[in-house]
């Protein structure tokens, strides 16, 4: 299967290579954004350029799609977004996102969020999108309830980061109820 790109209003959602790598390290080195993504912040380049190298292994094996999320305006990679733990025998994935602070609170994580949603229910037929979310994290908390999105539970010391372990909410959307709300 080719890469699917994608597109919205102010968005276009490409495939991460490796000319991304300045973009990736930017923002994954940034406290502010590797704090609720359950991985210590990058210090060298070349971890980026292992997590591209990851992304690109789970499109090939089918088990993940990762996105670059870049601005139409002048071409600049924001972050990225994409469906992790894609099982398409079960028709389940889970959705995760970061976006540079520059960006935030300005809707294009939301934009980005739908888009891939749309991919999700609508080409790859699959019937839940779940979310691991860290409690603390109320923005995105708040975002995805505001897509859809139910909270599940507490899987509790579910990651560890920072020599800690951190809690984290499920939230999950199903098909039915994404399509419900698109009508």
């Amino acid at each position: 299967m080719a890469f699917p790109l994608l597109e919205t209003k102010r968005l276009k959602l490409i495939e991460i290579t490796h000319q991304h790598v300045d973009s990736l390290y930017e923002i994954l080195s940034l406290e502010d954004v590797t704090k609720f993504y359950g991985t210590n912040r990058f210090t060298l380049q070349v971890e980026a350029s292992r997590l591209i190298d990851m992304f690109h292994k789970n499109f090939l094996e089918k088990r993940g799609i990762r996105w670059g999320i870049k601005l139409k305006e002048n071409q600049r990679i924001i972050g990225t977004v994409g469906l992790n733990a894609l099982h398409l025998k079960n028709k389940r994935a889970e959705i995760g996102y970061e976006l540079h602070p520059s960006f935030w609170r300005m809707g294009y994580a939301s934009e980005a969020i739908k888009e891939v949603l749309r991919f999700g229910f609508n080409q790859l037929d699959l019937n839940r999108i779940g979310a691991l979310v860290y409690p603390e994290n109320e923005a995105s908390v708040n975002l995805l309830m505001k897509l859809g999105f139910s909270k599940e539970g507490i899987l509790r010391g579910y990651i560890h980061q920072n020599e800690q372990f951190h809690d984290t909410y499920v939230l999950s959307l199903l098909q039915q109820e994404w399509k419900n709300s698109q009508e």
